[in-house]
């Protein structure tokens, strides 16, 4: 009996402390129903863990220039996809789809298209 108790407990605590592990990788701060297009100027690209990160100078209608944040997966996901660190350089116009964040800040998921320097490739998928 006490052998029981002993397994049921280390599963409980297993679970206990794994489920904080996947709660970053929630979308609930994402708009997931509504996809937007970014046009900018690539300013920083950081192959980096846990997600890979695109940074933009985005010119707005009025003259003013906004900094969006776009996440994308990490970089052992995206090199299977045939991405690289050197994938987006400074400088490079860039057009991009993302879900953007529900409380209207300048940070999105990428999902779908991808256009760099007027070529375009595909993301199948967001984070």
């Amino acid at each position: 009996m006490a052998n029981k108790l002993g397994i049921i407990a280390l599963i409980s605590g297993f679970f206990t402390f794994s489920v904080p592990l996947f709660a970053h990788h929630g979308g609930a701060s994402f708009d997931t129903t509504t996809t937007v297009t970014v046009k900018g100027i690539v300013t920083d690209f950081i192959w980096t863990n846990p997600h890979v990160l695109l940074r933009l100078d985005v010119k707005e209608a009025s003259g003013s220039v906004t900094n969006w944040v776009v996440e994308v997966w990490n970089p052992v996901t995206q090199s299977n996809r045939g991405w690289t660190r050197t994938m987006f350089k400074a400088g490079d116009e860039v057009s991009v789809d993302v879900t953007a964040a529900k409380n209207g800040r300048p940070i999105g998921m990428i999902r779908g298209r991808i256009v760099i320097n007027g070529t375009e490739f595909k993301e199948t998928s967001g984070n």
